[in-house]
Order: C-alpha cells, then structure tokens, then sequence
C-alpha cells in the first residue's frame, strides 16, 4: 500500500471506496438532501462545519459554497492547491448546468456506456463531471446553488460534502 492510500484511508475511515454508488443511491441523496431555506448563515455554518471535518481528518482540500451565483464561502486547507479551485469552479458548473450532484451527473454518462468528457459536448476546461459538488436544493424552489469540496479522490469528495450535509441538516 502506498503512502498516498494510507493517508486517504485515515481521512476517511468509514468509507468504501471500491462501493461506487448506484445512480438510485445517489438520486436519492439528492431527494433527502433538501433545505427549508439556505441564508447566509447557513452557508457560514456548513462550511465551517466542513472546514472541521477536513482539518479534524488532516484532508488537504478547498471547500467552496456558492448561491446564485454568489460565492458565499471559501476555504482552502493545508495541501490544497491553486488546481483545486479550478477543480471547484468546473465541478460547480456542472451542478449549475444540469441541477444534480457532480459525480451524479458522470455516473449518468457512465451508466449509458460513455464518459461525460466524450458526449457532453462540454469543454472540459469549463465542466467537469467528477465528485464533489453537490445541489444546494431548497424546498418549493429548487436548487439554488452549490456546495464542493475537491482536493481527494472524487468518490471521496462527493462523500464527504454528502457527510457533512447530512450533519448539518439532522441539527
């Protein structure tokens, strides 16, 4: 095992990276995963409460929270790098563009025995399709903006903004 696959167990002990999701599972994420609002304050706290999980887990990461087209909260952490807001930028436009999770919209294209970068028809300089960005949905609206993470393995990365969402919406 490399040094690189031990450090991405212990950032995230609890997952399975080899269980890649079915596209019901994470459908259905994005169903429970709803808000009643989304203020400033909500996005304040959400990524505060990522911040924490990611420097409690040593997790080199940028985390970003978008609303409508504002950006509402950015963070990058020890190990992060310039790449990695580019990461976010991409992956949040494919939240924008198509209103579902990053890896989601992949897996779609995966599923249908493509990738996303060979029949998108999407410059993937712009749009990127991988794990990480997740739907800000509100209730009776919609989705409204985005939550991303990137600096792991994108399966990681939509895991943990799916960890974190969880947390913040059981409170």
């Amino acid at each position: 095992m490399t040094n690189k696959q031990t450090h991405t167990q212990e950032l995230t002990p609890k997952f399975h990276p080899e269980l890649t999701p079915s596209l019901e599972e994470l459908e259905a994420q994005e169903r429970r995963l709803v808000f009643r609002q989304f203020t400033y304050d909500d996005a304040w706290a959400l990524g505060s409460l990522l911040v924490d999980l990611a420097r409690e887990r040593q997790a080199p990461v940028a985390i970003d929270i978008h609303r409508a087209g504002q950006q509402l909260f950015h963070a990058a952490l020890p190990g992060s790098a310039p790449d990695n807001d580019a990461w976010i930028d991409r992956k949040r436009r494919v939240v924008e563009r198509y209103g579902s999770a990053s890896y989601l919209v992949g897996a779609r294209f995966r599923a249908k025995g493509t990738t996303f970068e060979e029949s998108s028809r999407l410059d993937p300089d712009v749009y990127a399709a991988h794990g990480g960005s997740f739907p800000i949905t509100v209730e009776g609206v919609g989705v409204i903006g985005a939550v991303t993470v990137s600096g792991l393995p994108q399966l990681q990365d939509h895991r943990f903004v799916v960890e974190a969402l969880e947390q913040y919406l059981s409170d």
